[in-house]
């Protein structure tokens, strides 16, 4: 027989009743009935009953093991009597009756219980996170990454892609987030930095003449935490493509997507649809306006209006003296809510001004009479014109966000989701996806009063050299595209713009100069002079994928090792100090930063 295990405990069955067997592994629950004690032996697989009576040969042993300790147990497989049968474990028909009982390691006093689902404080589960990912959901959650990565593999290996591996020291980059340096030992006063995205590999794959490449990648950023949002490292689906066009790139990534959602949708009976394909393309412009941002969540069925137009020379002055000095009103209609109390529609107020605005206006229509400030103010014929064209019944309710383009639209969005989860609209059983595309090449910075790239400056514009050259600058469209989820933006990507006279002359609206652009971006503006076919790609994060299907709020539930908010590993006590020696094999001085104490 085995040292350690002749079955996991997650294998046993009525089947098997009368083997004599060996299990090692955590001691889950230990329960006294008196005469008999009962121990739920716990490992990677599943969870096995064992039984020993008082005056058993290993009851000493067992009465000893607290909580967590590890075990290996022999004994004989019995068929549980038909009242103790438990339907929700796999081996809950039968228990073994314990013979030895070895000790491989006695736990002591837990950070935190194990068997339990109460909700711990971070610091605790993150310092000791080897003994929360014991627990069922986070290890369930970690087991859901392993098989989603797998599933994404094999899809896009089926897809025609090749695998490749891209360095992890490389050069620092002007763009983007901040990098994450790495000192030189052998060219002191140099560093290297760690990569925010395999972006320019990739790009330089295809001008080497690979054509399908993909990566689980690992990506590393200085940026802060958000919930969808690791600091430090997070994982994407990085993947180029030569030769294509943007809707060649939407074709051969939707099937991977679609496929993997549909086979983690069910994921522990939770029975989820996935959109079908292809998935809905919205125009940037469209999205700003209807769902009042670029990552909508089209489970949501409210759609924002612009009503700007009702309220030109209302008697609603407050939004009339506005949409004369330039502002826009949007509407946010609020399904069925007339027909509660008021007192919807003030905390709808009350929650915009904490959020930081003036404040919504509202309509509320109780019974098909309108009723608020606005209805009161607006006129009798200008409120029911209104109300019409927005299609509102006898008992709906609609808010109004007013302001700048900007500001409205960003109000508006946050008011759409607002109220439709205060009204219970969100399907949460759908996984909705949708592309959304044209997105502006170029934005006006109002801080530096000079034209700026919006979104990414290696892609290219739609139109290329001809709309550069002809177009109003805050006109042009670029070959960009985001993939959403639910609300949750996955990735990014574009058709990369791969000639270098069309680069230069992009990078000099935004103001840089040939000479910039070459001591910037010596290396793919080199390549593209050796010949660089049409490309593009994308890459969705493997995090956020796994967070949707997990159906968890926060990203470090689907993360094994994930670090704090301010971006610490409390585990290993990352990032630290290091030795005098070390800092001088690499040339290096700590200089304090102004108001901060030296270390001891």
């Amino acid at each position: 027989m085995h040292a350690y295990r002749t079955h996991h405990c997650g294998a046993l069955r009525d089947t098997d009743v009368g083997q004599e067997v060996r299990l090692s592994g955590w001691v889950h629950k230990k329960r006294d009935h008196g005469d008999l004690v009962f121990v739920d032996l716990r490992d990677h697989y599943g969870i096995t009953q064992i039984v020993t009576e008082v005056d058993g040969p290993v009851f000493a042993v067992i009465e000893s093991l607290r909580s967590e300790s590890v075990v290996t147990i022999t004994g004989k497989v019995v068929a549980r009597a038909a009242e103790a049968v438990n339907p929700n474990l796999p081996t809950g028909a039968v228990e073994i009756r314990a013979t030895d009982a070895v000790v491989q390691s006695m736990a002591h006093d837990l950070p935190m219980p194990v068997a339990s689902d109460n909700e711990y404080p971070e610091d605790i589960r993150l310092r000791y996170r080897f003994v929360d990912l014991r627990r069922e959901k986070v290890h369930a959650n970690i087991m859901l990454r392993a098989s989603v990565i797998a599933s994404l593999r094999k899809r896009m290996i089926d897809q025609g892609f090749t695998e490749f591996q891209t360095p992890i020291l490389t050069a620092s980059s002007p763009e983007g987030a901040r990098d994450y340096l790495v000192p030189s030992r052998v060219h002191p006063g140099k560093f290297y930095a760690l990569p925010q995205a395999p972006q320019m590999f990739k790009q330089l794959l295809m001008v080497a003449g690979f054509d399908r490449y993909f990566q689980i990648a690992p990506c590393f950023r200085d940026e802060d935490a958000r919930a969808d949002r690791s600091p430090g490292e997070f994982y994407q689906l990085d993947f180029e493509m030569s030769f294509v066009t943007q809707e060649d790139v939407f074709a051969a990534i939707e099937p991977v997507l679609h496929g993997v959602f549909e086979e983690f949708a069910d994921w522990q009976g939770k029975g989820r649809t996935v959109s079908a394909r292809p998935f809905k393309r919205i125009p940037y412009r469209e999205s700003m306006l209807k769902y009042g941002n670029d990552k909508p969540d089209l489970r949501n069925p409210i759609e924002i209006v612009d009503v700007t137009d009702h309220f030109h020379g209302s008697g609603f002055g407050i939004f009339a003296s506005l949409v004369e000095g330039g502002s826009v009103i949007r509407a946010i209609p609020a399904p069925g809510a007339g027909a509660g109390s008021r007192k919807f529609f003030d905390d709808m107020n009350n929650w915009a001004r904490g959020e930081g605005y003036s404040g919504l206006g509202y309509i509320n229509i109780k019974d098909g009479v309108p009723g608020g400030p606005i209805a009161k103010n607006h006129g009798e014929e200008a409120t029911a014109k209104l109300i019409a064209a927005l299609g509102l019944g006898d008992n709906d309710g609609v808010f109004f966000a007013a302001g700048k383009e900007g500001q409205a639209a960003k109000l508006a969005g946050l008011a759409r989701t607002r109220v439709a989860e205060q009204l219970n609209l969100i399907d949460q059983n759908r996984f909705e996806f949708c592309w959304i595309v044209d997105f502006p090449m170029f934005e006006y910075d109002e801080d530096a009063k000079k034209v700026d790239f919006s979104h990414n400056p290696f892609s290219m514009p739609q139109g290329e050299m001809e709309a550069l050259e002809g177009k109003d600058p805050l006109d042009i469209l670029a070959y960009q595209y985001d993939i959403v989820c639910n609300g949750v933006e996955l990735s990014s990507g574009a058709i990369r713009n791969h000639k270098p006279e069309i680069m230069y002359k992009a990078f000099e609206i935004a103001g840089y100069s040939q000479a910039e652009v070459d001591a910037n971006f010596s290396g793919m503006i080199n390549a593209f002079k050796c010949g660089a076919p049409p490309h593009g790609g994308s890459a969705p994060g493997v995090d956020r994928i796994v967070m949707l299907l997990a159906d968890e709020p926060n990203i470090r539930e689907v993360i094994t090792f994930p670090m704090t908010q301010k971006a610490e590993d409390l585990m290993m006590n990352a990032p630290s100090a290091v030795t005098a020696k070390q800092l001088r094999e690499l040339g290096i001085r700590i200089v304090e930063a102004p108001g901060t104490k030296p270390a001891a």
